[in-house]
């Protein structure tokens, strides 16, 4: 038991995995997480927290990141479903400012590591969906960052949840005034 399916993405250290599940007509059983069968897919390393959130349809948590202490982060959704984007900021990567979004629901259940130094986020296209996620390090309120959820120099294509547009979206105070990637870019370059 415990094996899963690696999936490897345009950006180069995403990876979307899908966990084998066992179900009958009791229900279903699978592993949401096994060091070793991890470890062979090449995501070796130690989790340190894990975090869960609730949100109702149409709110929309990111771009998210820590500066100073950066994290990875294994992903999944334990109830309804959200769109997951992962948007890199690695300092002289090829696919910097680049973004990458996959379909995270409780029915495909499907996960996905975002290594450190890429921004987070995510919108819900359900009712409502539970988030839960691993990271690396532990987090530090004092070190958060941030980009435009809309940032037209990244271009995310959030799909919008049914019978929503852009303008209803629930998106926090924080989130609706973080800087874009031009803004990022240029305090990043004069560190």
């Amino acid at each position: 038991m415990g094996k899963i399916t690696v999936e490897t993405c345009d950006i180069e250290g995403l990876k979307i995995i899908t966990p084998a599940v066992f179900g009958d007509e009791r229900g279903y059983f699978m592993e949401t997480y096994n060091y070793n069968d991890y470890a062979a897919a090449g995501i070796d390393m130690e989790f340190v927290q894990d975090n869960q959130s609730s949100s109702k349809k149409g709110v929309l948590r990111g771009l998210h990141f820590q500066k100073e202490f950066p994290q990875d982060k294994l992903v999944r959704v334990v109830s309804g479903e959200v769109f997951d984007v992962a948007v890199d900021l690695r300092k002289g990567s090829k696919t910097f400012g680049k973004w990458f979004g996959v379909v995270l629901s409780a029915e495909n259940k499907k996960q996905f590591f975002i290594p450190k130094n890429f921004a987070h986020g995510f919108v819900v296209l359900s009712e409502s969906a539970e988030f839960a996620y691993k990271c690396t390090d532990f987090y530090h309120p004092n070190d958060e960052g941030g980009l435009k959820w809309d940032d037209p120099e990244i271009g995310v294509e959030w799909p919008m949840p049914e019978g929503m547009t852009r303008e209803n979206l629930t998106i926090s105070e924080k989130d609706q005034n973080w800087d874009g990637i031009k803004e990022y870019n240029s305090i990043k370059g004069k560190k």
